[in-house]
């Protein structure tokens, strides 16, 4: 009697490429092996954590180039469509006992839902050997901490550490998988799963060779000048790869090497653009390694308690007006308008309209989250959490509660001729430079009348109700205390 074929089974979640993948790369190593790749649609769970449908419709056109990928290496997609987690779950292990699989391997997802999911089925997997891996990461959750051998809760000495271990640490790309037969034909008549497809903007082409395209042009032409192009939003400066990390299209291994391979002394330049940008990744490790640590963030808690106790503005009026661009403060109002439209905002933009929200509107930070995550094409729990909890003074190595952006000067300095104002805010397109970021005191002296809102609120009144909003919280949390 013949030996039944080994059958290794490759379960994608935000890992949608076949180049630096840890689990598919591991998957592959018996030649004699049978793979096939499978991934788990969960709409209902998407839809409970408020994942945009941009991002959707992009993870789909993703995960349609991957499965044809891997058709060329002769490996087959299975698409199963569930309602959440704890339904995908079942039946991968239903699937691995049909198949006869005699191995399960996946990249470890690292949120508190996702987390329970793999732990349920690890100890549901009985005969099925399971081989789990840190591949959404530079460096693993747990594995940069203090003396104390405790997670940093300040960014600075997070990075220190992070940088001496990262120099330490093997992070070399894998190359993708060797062909394991004829390439597989695919029909593609249905969708992979069932969805609402979504425009997308152009920019942000599907497919890992689009991806890896914009990371060398990125790297080669603009990383020289990001640390002063990164705050303009009227120019291309920045990486705009959020999305397909997001849905693991890149691996931050990616981004490391093609960064240091174009630039070999970035971490003797800290003021470089390359150093700059490496910055920026590492952000992105500090907030998913405090999501780790602290799993309270996963369930839309402050980090700092106290703040539970600010009584907030829950005006649906107020909060309409800043969704929908109609503040009458034109950088916040440019800013959003590109949010609603593309699904993608420039990173400085992003902490000017949070600060709006919650230090001039005084309205909860976590329904400005939760906005963002229903728009965002690149929307992550951790980074959006970490960077509202940061605007918001909530969080840990928060801005200060008492240090509150001015929306006005902060258009004045990082758009000074009103040029990505204008773009977005075409009713605002004859009012001088001088004028573009307080149009009113334009139109007002030469009796014009202008299709754009007043100014919703005083800055300076609106600065010292928050001052007295979060006094009054930390004074109300003492006496709960």
């Amino acid at each position: 009697m013949a030996e039944q074929q080994v059958c290794h089974l490759i379960w994608f979640r935000n890992d949608l490429r076949i180049t630096d993948n840890k689990a598919l790369s591991s998957a592959c190593v018996n030649p004699q092996a049978k793979v096939i790749a499978i991934f788990t649609a969960t709409p209902q769970q998407w839809l409970a954590h408020g994942v945009s449908s941009r991002q959707i419709t992009f993870l789909h056109q993703n995960l349609v180039e991957l499965q044809q990928a891997l058709a060329q290496l002769g490996i087959p997609l299975i698409c199963q469509t569930m309602p959440d987690f704890t339904g995908a779950a079942q039946w991968v292990l239903d699937y691995a006992k049909e198949q006869h699989a005699d191995a399960l391997f996946f990249n470890r997802q690292y949120e508190l839902n996702e987390k329970q999911r793999d732990d349920w089925l690890v100890k549901q997997s009985h005969s099925l050997h399971i081989h789990a891996f840190d591949d959404a990461l530079l460096l693993p959750p747990s594995t940069v901490n203090n003396q104390k051998g405790e997670m940093y809760q300040v960014y600075t000495p997070f990075r220190r550490a992070f940088i001496t271990q990262l120099t330490a640490t093997d992070c070399r790309s894998l190359t993708a998988p060797e062909k394991r037969g004829k390439p597989l034909a695919i029909e593609c008549t249905q969708p992979l799963f069932a969805h609402v497809a979504t425009d997308i903007s152009p920019q942000f082409k599907a497919g890992e060779q689009a991806a890896r395209h914009q990371l060398r042009q990125f790297c080669r032409e603009r990383v020289q000048n990001y640390q002063r192009d990164r705050d303009i939003p009227s120019i291309d400066g920045t990486s705009q790869l959020s999305p397909y990390l997001a849905v693991g299209v890149l691996s931050p291994r990616q981004c490391f090497n093609r960064l240091q391979a174009e630039n070999p002394q970035l971490l003797d330049y800290p003021d470089s653009g390359a150093f700059t940008w490496l910055n920026e990744l590492i952000w992105r490790e500090f907030y998913t390694h405090l999501l780790v640590a602290f799993p309270r963030l996963c369930r839309y808690q402050p980090f700092i308690q106290w703040t539970q106790h600010i009584q907030w503005n829950h005006s649906p009026d107020d909060f309409d007006a800043w969704k929908n661009g109609q503040t009458g403060y034109p950088i916040v109002d440019a800013a959003m308008r590109q949010l609603n439209e593309t699904g993608w905002m420039h990173n400085r933009l992003r902490m000017i309209v949070a600060s709006f929200l919650v230090k001039d509107l005084l309205i909860d930070w976590r329904k400005g989250e939760q906005y963002f995550m229903s728009q965002l094409i690149d929307g992550t729990l951790a980074a959006n959490n970490g960077g509202w909890q940061w605007s918001a003074s909530t969080g840990v190595d928060a801005s200060p509660w008492f240090r509150i952006f001015n929306p006005t000067t902060q258009g004045q300095k990082f758009d000074p001729q009103g040029t990505f104002i204008r773009h977005w805010l075409p009713e605002l397109k004859n009012v001088p430079d001088k004028y573009i970021h307080a149009p009113h005191e334009w139109a007002a002296a030469n009796h014009i009348q202008l299709n754009y809102p007043i100014p919703m609120v005083d800055h300076k009144q609106a600065r010292l109700n928050t001052l007295e909003a979060f006094e009054a919280g930390k004074r109300n949390s003492l006496k709960v205390e």
